[in-house]
């Protein structure tokens, strides 16, 4: 199968190409390297038999629709997006244009060159802040999002259903997937990617960052939430496990499908729990200080995955926070300032 991957050059949508290159797709990424690392593409030549990277921006419709054309695309696996929060509330105008309107563009290309199915990696931040009764937090849960960030991704899974109704309704069938999902960590088994932000703001990285002397601290945002230690609770999944869930959705999807799953392993872990998970791991018992809470950032979410499980019998197989860990801790004491850094 011929597959586009926007934002491939991610830290989840390096992991998406390097998967599909293995089970012997072509693939083709385009990523504007905004955020992206070269690095992570470096990586991926000579693994599979057929893959490209293209540095551009997805919101640049001419330039898509030739890509989309001159590959023969099939399917989009779509990732390119901003996904931080806290900036999200201080430039939100450039997420609606970067996550939102880059998305549209993106679809009118598809249309126009008459590609049909998409998977859209989404986010549990469309959510918002579910009350305790509806966590974990089922498909069905309400979508009142909290902050820009998880509007705008919002605004692309409606998007999507709107288009898919009316090419139904004109019996032109467009199959998509909406995936929402929570926090992701860890890297490929043989440690070829990683993760690698610029800035960086997750968890996991920065408690390894701290570990390793390159940060004096880790910073805990908040801990007066209504939670059992005081500190947010999150979902942690795999980052293989998630494209697996990806690459599942993708061979699933049939004409006129509209679908939406969350992905999980349907437990949450306090950020005291995940701390306290990396000095176990790294066996250094570094500092923390308190911080002030972020704005936009809900006490608690995490997933319940029965649906996928249902529909595509897809569950994690990484379960263990501390594994989980483990796997990115190895990747950062082999590459500890990035990709070739």
């Amino acid at each position: 199968m011929n597959v586009l991957v926007t934002g491939g050059a991610g830290y989840i949508g390096s992991h998406a190409a390097l998967r599909l290159l293995e089970d012997g797709h072509a693939v083709t990424v385009i990523d504007d390297l905004s955020r992206g690392n070269q690095g992570a593409m470096d990586a991926l030549e000579g693994i599979g038999s057929d893959f490209a990277f293209v540095a551009g921006d997805i919101g640049d419709r001419p330039r898509v629709e030739s890509l989309l054309r001159e590959r023969s695309i099939e399917v989009v696996m779509h990732f390119a997006a901003l996904t931080y929060v806290g900036e999200s509330t201080q430039q939100p105008l450039r997420y609606y244009r970067n996550n939102t309107a880059s998305a549209l563009a993106l679809i009118e290309a598809m249309e126009a060159v008459g590609v049909r199915r998409m998977v859209f990696s989404s986010s549990a931040a469309t959510y918002g802040e579910p009350p305790p009764e509806l966590i974990p937090i089922r498909e069905d849960c309400p979508q009142r999002p909290i902050n820009p960030y998880g509007q705008s991704k919002l605004h692309v899974e409606q998007i999507l259903a709107d288009y898919a109704r009316a090419k139904r309704d004109a019996g032109q069938d467009f199959a998509f997937a909406s995936l929402r999902y929570f926090n992701v960590a860890g890297n490929d088994g043989k440690l070829r990617l990683g993760e690698d932000h610029d800035p960086e703001t997750h968890l996991i990285p920065i408690c390894l960052a701290v570990a390793l002397g390159q940060r004096k601290a880790i910073t805990i945002f908040g801990t007066d939430y209504p939670t059992p230690d005081g500190t947010c609770i999150r979902d942690y999944v795999h980052v293989e496990d998630l494209i697996d869930a990806h690459v599942s959705v993708m061979h699933a999807l049939r004409p006129g499908d509209a679908r939406a799953y969350n992905i999980g392993i349907g437990k949450g872990y306090s950020v005291r729990e995940v701390i306290d998970a990396c000095r176990r791991v790294t066996d250094i018992k570094f500092t923390e200080v308190e911080g002030k809470r972020r704005e936009g950032d809900p006490p608690s979410l995490f997933a319940d995955p029965s649906k996928i499980r249902k529909d595509l019998r897809w569950r994690a197989s990484h379960t263990s926070l501390e594994k989980i860990i483990e796997s990115a801790w190895q990747w950062r004491q082999q590459h500890p300032r990035g990709y070739g850094r």
